[in-house]
């Protein structure tokens, strides 16, 4: 049986690139709707789960204490209730009894060693400009979709940063007594579920995988590359061109890194290459000659060296430049 492309489902460059002498593709609206905005590069959502564990009635409460800032933002529950004073983190931990789910989780013979997240620590996000009120409500509208009745969970809108973001607390144990595991899957199921809440709301939004983007710049610059934004050294101009050159004495041997970032970005380019021929089967000629210009425009395939390496020159340069004005 042919392996066609799922009605609805979330669009997949790669399949594309795959054609085999059966096979026909044929991109639902859906899909179709989803490649517009992603060629139209419309800001794509994030959703991040934060990496330190609230394994402890204690770390969740000072979690839920510095969202609420302490009482000066409000915290908002599942229930409706609008949370705003000093005691808002500790009436929570009380509500949701997680003081009981600490005990019970340390029973059962031998102790594991890492301890069970008695909550989940997530950030739903959109870059710089988008209206903050308009985040907040779908992640409301989110949260009552996939938890509501489920899982308690708290959450404060934070404008203090350029981009607006949401912080949001899951209680791990759902008062069905499920545990609440965040899988990859989950994540990116989660993204596009946020997005639709955000274009409901008027908001332009996307989700799609990074590499589908042709994405390779690391999620976190190296602590190198950070202190050299920051500028934390007298010396950075010679720390900068010596990092730089021990980049490039590195990049001469074979890097099997770079050997399998540039096959990926070969197979995303077919892939996108044969989507654009599948619009414009379907009569989407406008959209498919975007898609070859998306294509054309690619960032860069590089590997973390390269963009480390990258990001030093760059620093170095514009600190000279700094340097220079300095002195006229």
């Amino acid at each position: 049986m042919p392996n066609r492309v799922p009605e609805g489902g979330l669009f997949d460059p790669l399949s594309f690139g795959r054609r085999g002498p059966d096979r026909r593709d044929r991109l639902s609206p859906a899909q179709i709707r989803q490649i517009a905005r992603t060629v139209a590069r419309t800001p794509e959502v994030m959703v991040k789960v934060l990496p330190s564990a609230a394994t402890s009635v204690s770390a969740v409460r000072q979690h839920l204490a510095y969202v609420g800032r302490n009482g000066e933002v409000a915290l908002q529950t599942d229930d409706g209730q609008q949370l705003q004073d000093r005691e808002a983190a500790a009436d929570l931990v009380q509500d949701w009894d997680l003081d009981l789910a600490e005990c019970q989780s340390g029973l059962g013979g031998v102790q594991s060693q890492r301890a069970p997240k008695l909550a989940h620590k997530l950030v739903f996000s959109m870059p710089a400009g988008t209206p903050p009120d308009k985040v907040l409500l779908a992640t409301q509208r989110f949260c009552r979709e996939q938890l509501a009745l489920k899982h308690r969970y708290a959450m404060a809108l934070h404008t203090d940063e350029p981009h607006p973001h949401v912080h949001v607390i899951i209680k791990a144990i759902s008062e069905q007594g499920e545990r609440l595991n965040i899988r990859k899957a989950t994540l990116r199921a989660w993204r596009a579920a946020f997005a639709s809440h955000l274009r409901r709301v008027g908001v332009a939004a996307n989700a799609t995988p990074r590499f589908v983007r042709g994405e390779t710049r690391p999620r976190k610059s190296d602590g190198i590359f950070r202190a050299a934004r920051r500028g934390a050294s007298i010396h950075l101009r010679d720390r900068v061109e010596a990092v730089a050159t021990g980049l490039r004495e590195a990049d001469r041997t074979c890097d099997p890194a770079k050997a399998r970032i540039r096959e990926t970005r070969r197979d995303l380019e077919r892939g996108w290459l044969a989507t654009g021929d599948a619009l414009r089967s379907q009569g989407q000629s406008a959209l498919a000659d975007q898609t070859r210009q998306f294509v054309r425009n690619l960032p860069p395939a590089r590997t973390e060296r390269e963009w480390l390496m990258a990001g030093l020159l760059e620093q170095g340069r514009s600190r000279r430049v700094q340097e220079l004005e300095m002195t006229r």
